[in-house]
């Protein structure tokens, strides 16, 4: 049996194809997004698959028609006209210190082109630069000519906490902007990609005339591996994966799910896997969370501080296409940064109220959003939570004892250091009750465990909810107050009422916190 290629790392659609890696036919959907309009936009996720579909454009516009070979273009394609390709990568010049380092990076960049279509000294400005590169392989082809550019927002999305520097790079990036539009007759196709969706008016105020592809159902697939792809063209790896993990495939196939899948990207959208993440799953023969591994949310983390952003309230947010789909720069939420960087999906829309419900899409994400949240939110180190106490306190959840679990989290957060700035985490929640809340709901995200804060009841607002297979656990906080205060409120407000018709075991808890050591100091449960 041949082993099995698989590309991490790799985004150059012609190095994969001629070496032998695994690639998931997305020809079709390339060939129809090439022929919806001469100008596009469309944002994903980091590590989804973004420059491999500019490279693959490069490729089809480079009129490469043996590289396409038994892919379902071929069906599509008659021509195979060959234009000449500007295609701009702006992931490699991250991280400028000023707007002039910046411009002479863009101009370094640009310069590679010029041993093909050359060059004039009259060009000083990356604008100037790429307006004339654009004019003179029109001129030497007589072809239009097609504009790829990856990681359009990358130079921005450095700066985006610096105002006084954002403006200056805005700036930069409008002026380089500008002969896409001026351009218009000599462009065939142009194409920009990148994480989040910067507002037109501040970085193209003259390219007006992008169609914004993001939520398009027609290409919600476009990128990273369906369900379907999953099980018919991935069937092999994830026995292979089942066997060195002594699972059956199902059992397997269960666990990649969980793990990697979830993402939708339109109102009507096939599940979608990470493709980075399951690829990489396949090539190390062990599921871990790898998109995390290749970059941390701590830019995230800062924007949660500055909205002031609840940190739990990270499942079923209810959100308008507007507020999705917002532009970064008029954010007045952590919503749609959220959602574009792939940290929220849409798991649901509503047509009549034209409503999406966005949530974590799977447990790679919830674990590594939880792991960069704990030691800014909690003073904890995400990989001594998840393999000491969450993991204790879920064993025994799930064996049905209550009153261990509850030792095992009077125990840990005995030992837990005086954490830092912690009366001002205190004072800065809502109420004292709520600061708990966040930090166990960070603990229990640490594992495969459904946890809810603050959840509306007829009768008010339940502290916590955490769903077992077989058991419901009703949990109230208090500070000020008794174990059997917060008991009474669960019965006299009618917390568990809604869950006493799922099937399930309902478990009532009330728990009295010692403001003092900040450990649970008494409980009952019913």
């Amino acid at each position: 049996m041949t082993a099995r290629r698989y590309p991490i790392g790799i985004q150059t659609f012609s190095r994969i194809i001629r070496e032998g890696y695994i690639y998931i036919d997305k020809t079709d959907l390339i060939w129809q997004l090439a022929h919806y309009a001469t100008y596009i936009f469309m944002s994903r996720p980091r590590r989804f698959g973004k420059s491999l579909l500019t490279s693959t454009l490069e490729s089809y516009f480079q009129g490469e028609r043996e590289l396409f070979e038994g892919l379902k273009i071929m069906e599509l394609e008659q021509e195979w006209t060959q234009y000449p390709v500007l295609h701009i990568d702006l992931s490699i010049i991250k991280g400028q210190q000023d707007a002039k380092e910046l411009r002479s990076r863009l101009m370094l960049l640009l310069e590679r082109f010029s041993d093909r279509y050359g060059s004039d000294s009259a060009e000083f400005s990356p604008g100037s630069k790429l307006d004339g590169l654009i004019r003179r392989a029109y001129q030497q082809t007589g072809k239009q000519v097609a504009v790829i550019i990856d990681e359009y927002d990358g130079p921005l999305l450095d700066v985006i906490h610096n105002a006084a520097l954002l403006d200056d790079v805005r700036n930069v990036m409008q002026e380089f902007y500008q002969p896409l539009k001026a351009n218009e007759r000599f462009i065939k196709f142009c194409f920009l990609t990148g994480i989040t969706r910067l507002s037109q008016l501040n970085i193209f105020s003259t390219l007006n005339n992008l169609t914004n592809v993001t939520l398009q159902p027609e290409f919600a697939a476009i990128c990273g591996i369906t369900q379907e792809e999953f099980h018919v063209q991935m069937a092999e790896d994830i026995s292979l994966l089942a066997d060195s993990y002594g699972y059956s495939e199902e059992e397997m196939t269960n666990i990649l799910k969980t793990h990697y899948d979830g993402y939708h990207f339109s109102y009507k959208s096939p599940d979608v896997y990470n493709p980075y993440s399951l690829l990489s799953a396949f090539a190390n023969k062990r599921v871990a969370n790898y998109w995390f591994e290749t970059g941390t949310p701590t830019f995230l983390i800062r924007l949660m501080k500055q909205f002031k952003f609840n940190i739990t309230d990270m499942d079923d947010i209810e959100a308008t296409d507007y507020s999705i789909n917002r532009p970064t720069e008029a954010m007045t939420t952590m919503i749609p940064l959220l959602y574009q960087t792939g940290y929220l999906t849409i798991k649901h829309y509503d047509r009549e109220s034209d409503i999406y419900t966005l949530s974590i899409p799977n447990q790679e994400v919830r674990v590594g959003y939880v792991d960069g949240l704990l030691p800014v939110y909690a003073g904890l180190e995400g990989e001594t939570v998840q393999a000491g106490f969450a993991l204790k306190f879920w064993r025994a959840l799930k064996k049905g004892d209550a009153d261990l679990a509850m030792r095992e989290m009077q125990s840990y957060m005995a030992e837990i250091p005086y954490v830092e700035g912690f009366k001002q985490k205190l004072a800065e929640a809502a109420t004292a009750e709520g600061f708990y809340e966040y930090t166990l709901y960070l603990i229990f995200s640490m594992l495969n465990v459904y946890v809810r804060t603050q959840v509306k009841v007829a009768g008010g607002r339940v502290d916590m909810v955490v769903l077992m297979p077989d058991t419901t656990y009703v949990f109230e906080l208090k500070v000020n107050g008794t174990a059997l205060e917060a008991l009474e409120q669960i019965d006299t407000k009618d917390y568990a009422l809604p869950y006493k018709t799922e099937g399930r075991k309902v478990v009532k808890i009330g728990v009295k916190f010692d403001s003092e050591t900040r450990i649970p100091e008494e409980w009952v449960i019913d």
